[in-house]
C-alpha cells in the first residue's frame, strides 16, 4: 500500500457541466483527508501530507471498524449544523483553532472514493468501479464518523439551485469513467454558489478604529509563478480573530512585500499564512468584489 497518494483536486468552474457522462455530489466544506488502514492501524493524512490521526480520534475509531485488511479511503472532515450542512468556522474551533492542539470529536468524515482496497491499487479504475466498491463499505445514510457522500441523480443545473437555496456551498461534478488522477485535472469540477478561494495574506492595513487594529487584510495569489495582489478583505473577522491575526502577522513582519504595495498604514508580512475568502466576483483591476474573512486553513 502507497505511502501517500496525491489527490485529485477539483477544478472551479462557473457553470454545471451537462450530460450523462458527470455524477454529481453535495459539495463539503471542511479538511480534505486519507485514510489509510492496515487491518487494526490506522494513519490520517492531510492534504499538505500531515499526520493527524491524533486530531480525529473518532474518524480513527470508525475506520478500525470497516471490514478490510488493507484500504485508503478519500473524503473530507467536517462538522454538520443543525441542519446538515458543513461548518468550516465549527470545524477549526473543534480544532482549537489555527495551529491549536485540540482533537476534534465532533467531526465526521465525508468519504467519497476508494483508492486501494486488499492490496489492489484503485486508481487506475473508473470512477464508478471505485464507487461501486466504496458503496459496499460505507454504507449509504450511515450516523456513524465515516460517512458517504452520496451520488445525486438530478440535473446539475437543477441540483445546484437547490443547494444554494438550503445554504450548500455548491456542488462537485466528477467524470464517471476517469480514473483517479492527482493534481487539478479537470476530471473534478467544483461549482459554487458564493465564489470562495484561498489566498495568501502578505499584511494588514493598520488602523486605530479598527477592531484588533486591522482595518484590512492584505491577499495575493499566484499566477504562474508570480504573485498577483488580489485586494483587500475588512469585513468577516470579529476583534478577538484580529487581535490574533495581527500578532500572527506581526511575527511574519517584512519590508519587502511579494508585491509592490505602497501606503504610510500598510504592514507587510511574509506570504504564509492562508486565507479562505468569499467574493461575489472579480472587478475589472483585477480583484475581489464584495470579499469576506470565512477563516484561516492549515
Amino acid at each position: 500500500m502507497p505511502d501517500r497518494i496525491e489527490p485529485c483536486l477539483a477544478l472551479l468552474q462557473a457553470k454545471v457541466p451537462a450530460g450523462p457522462d458527470w455524477l454529481f455530489e453535495v459539495k463539503w466544506d471542511g479538511y480534505r483527508l486519507a485514510v489509510h488502514i492496515d487491518r487494526q492501524h490506522v494513519r490520517i493524512i492531510t492534504r499538505g501530507g500531515h499526520d493527524w490521526t491524533h486530531r480525529f480520534p473518532s474518524i480513527a475509531a470508525a475506520a478500525v471498524k470497516i471490514g478490510v485488511h488493507t484500504a485508503i479511503l478519500d473524503g473530507e472532515a467536517v462538522v454538520l449544523d443543525e441542519r446538515g450542512r458543513s461548518d468550516f468556522g465549527a470545524l477549526q474551533r473543534s480544532l482549537g483553532g489555527r495551529g491549536g492542539k485540540r482533537t476534534s470529536t465532533e467531526s465526521i468524515l465525508m468519504v467519497f472514493d476508494l483508492l486501494y482496497l486488499d492490496g489492489h491499487d484503485l486508481t487506475g479504475s473508473e470512477l464508478t468501479v471505485r464507487r461501486h466498491l466504496l458503496e459496499d463499505l460505507v454504507v449509504a445514510g450511515g450516523d456513524g464518523a465515516i460517512r458517504l457522500s452520496e451520488e445525486v441523480e438530478a440535473d446539475g443545473a437543477n441540483l445546484l439551485e437547490h443547494a444554494c437555496q438550503v445554504g450548500l456551498e455548491g456542488i462537485i461534478a466528477k467524470r464517471r469513467e476517469q480514473p483517479y488522477r492527482s493534481g487539478r485535472t479537470g476530471d473534478w469540477l467544483k461549482i459554487k454558489c458564493i465564489q470562495s478561494e484561498s489566498f495568501m495574506i502578505i499584511g494588514y492595513e493598520l488602523s486605530a478604529a479598527a477592531r484588533g487594529g486591522i482595518g484590512s487584510l492584505l491577499l495575493a495569489g499566484k499566477r504562474g509563478n508570480e504573485w498577483v495582489y488580489a485586494g483587500a478583505v475588512g469585513t468577516g473577522f470579529n476583534s478577538k480573530e484580529a487581535a490574533s491575526l495581527r500578532s500572527a502577522l506581526d511575527k511574519l513582519r517584512t519590508n519587502t512585500p511579494v508585491v509592490p504595495l505602497k501606503g504610510k498604514n500598510l504592514v507587510f508580512a511574509q506570504p504564509t499564512l492562508i486565507a479562505e475568502i468569499e467574493f461575489r466576483g472579480w472587478g475589472n483591476d483585477g480583484k475581489l468584489r464584495h470579499a469576506s474573512y470565512k477563516g484561516l486553513r492549515e
